[in-house]
């Protein structure tokens, strides 16, 4: 006899385990299967510990500063390279733990398993002890995606690596080629750049982080460049060789000509693909473009009775995303009237030294569109927090349209900045304007400071610059 529920949730990520949480919370019986940790990547390989990593990065770079703050350090500055890691891995595990209590609080049943689709409203599910079979009117594809590969060359785990061996490497390479400078690329490359090791980075777009303002992301280069790193956008890698205990990257560079490179290990970082196969979609339906899940606008296959969220579903791939996305799916599907997920106010966040934020569209991207628009800048060297914090590069830049004074976007580099957006993202979704955030008060000192001065800057009422 088949186990029967109300919702069935597949995988555990951020999208699945909010999603079964708030079907629980609404009355559905429901399951969650996750043939890994709970949490998924982002909890356990991506967001969390990589943020801890990157803590210990900063301590790293405070320490070696001291003196700037007064503070006499005698005798020479070392780290225990196990110690961040497993600092890494435990906070991971503690909220990892934390979802398994959630589940248990609210009545989510959790099952540890890999699951498979038998028919309509039919699932299998093989699980250390053995099979399973559930059945339930209603399932939530959440199986997120994993590392994308270059053609010709993947990762052996060891020489060649994707983001789950560099979170856990046993000792500090000397040297590590980064292919792929978007926001993975970028905040390992910043990691391991805290710890002495040489980083070169090669991105094939023209610049890095190509989906920033690109005077973000022209800031971002010169900070890392100065930081000791070798940086080759607009380049494309032709063959990674591994002998013995390195590795030669051979790119293409800009004029064409070809470099190589010898380094400890390479990461590749070039972008995931959708986990949609081997779990028996084939034949149910369910159609995929470039191997994304498509679906409507409450997260409705082609396939009556099977949702898709987060990741699987296609971009914006991140994790806040899939969490709202499960919300909302859920809620539409209890019955409710949600407010749904306002895709032109997504934050994007990349956690490097200085940090990145941005939110809605660029200044290209808003020009391209044709809106007649006003751009205020406002540099963190002028905030009194900043510069007594130590944090005085990067800036704020707010872009509003003239005739509205609507934000259009938002997009800054500095310190904290990732947790400054939110305020943005608040004053898109509620349509506040401009001057809304102007009339704001704005505690002094603070780095939040640098929004309302933007924003001055924009509406051309700024005082401080």
């Amino acid at each position: 006899m088949a186990d029967k529920f109300d919702l069935i949730v597949v995988g555990a990520g951020p999208g699945g385990y909010v999603a079964a949480i708030r079907a629980a919370q609404l009355g559905l019986k429901t399951a969650c299967i996750e043939r890994e940790r709970p949490g998924g990547i982002c909890l356990n390989w991506g967001c969390i510990p990589t943020k801890s990593l990157l803590k210990s990065a900063e301590a790293m770079r405070l320490v070696q500063h001291a003196a700037d703050f007064g503070i006499q350090i005698n005798g020479s500055i070392g780290f225990d390279w196990a110690k961040v890691i497993s600092r890494s891995r435990g906070v991971a595990d503690k909220l990892a733990k934390g979802v398994e209590s959630l589940f248990r609080k609210y009545g989510v049943t959790h099952i540890a398993g890999t699951a498979s689709l038998k028919g309509r409203g039919r699932l299998e599910v093989v699980t250390a002890s053995g099979k399973m079979a559930l059945e339930s009117p209603r399932v939530i594809l959440a199986t997120g995606a994993r590392a994308r590969f270059l053609p010709g060359i993947e990762a052996d785990g060891d020489r060649v690596i994707t983001y789950r061996e560099a979170m856990v490497l046993p000792e500090v390479p000397k040297s590590v080629v980064v292919v792929g400078a978007g926001a993975i690329g970028i905040e390992f490359a910043d990691f391991w750049n805290a710890f002495g090791v040489q980083v070169t980075v090669v991105e094939a777009a023209p610049r890095i982080l190509p989906i920033e303002d690109q005077e973000i992301s022209e800031a971002l280069a010169r900070s890392l460049k100065k930081k000791g790193m070798t940086i080759h956008a607009g380049a494309k890698v032709d063959s990674v060789k591994v002998s013995g205990k390195t590795v030669t990257t051979t790119i293409i560079v800009a004029d064409g000509k070809k470099e190589a490179i010898t380094s400890d290990r390479v990461l590749l970082a070039v972008g995931v693909r959708a986990n949609t196969e081997g779990f028996g979609l084939e034949g149910m339906g369910v159609t995929l473009d470039r191997g994304f899940v498509q679906v409507d606008d409450q997260y409705r296959t082609t396939s009556p009775g099977i949702w898709a969220i987060g990741d699987c579903a296609g971009p914006p791939l991140l994790a806040h995303v899939a969490m709202a996305e499960g919300i909302a799916c859920v809620e539409a599907m209890a019955g409710k009237h949600p407010h749904g997920v306002n895709y032109d106010a997504i934050p994007g966040c990349t956690y490097c030294d200085p940090e990145v934020a941005s939110i809605g569209k660029t200044e290209a991207q808003a020009r391209e569109a044709g809106i007649d628009i006003s751009v205020g800048k406002f540099p963190f060297s002028a905030s009194g927090k900043a510069l007594g914090s130590g944090h005085s590069e990067g800036f704020v830049k707010v872009i509003t349209n003239k005739a509205r004074g609507e934000i259009v976007g938002v997009h800054a580099i500095g310190h904290n900045v990732t947790d400054l957006i939110a305020e943005i993202s608040l004053a898109m979704t509620s349509e506040a304007t401009a001057h809304d955030i102007l009339a704001s008060i704005h505690p002094h000192p603070t780095l939040s400071e640098a929004v309302m001065e933007a924003t001055a800057a924009a509406l051309g009422e700024a005082v401080h610059t």
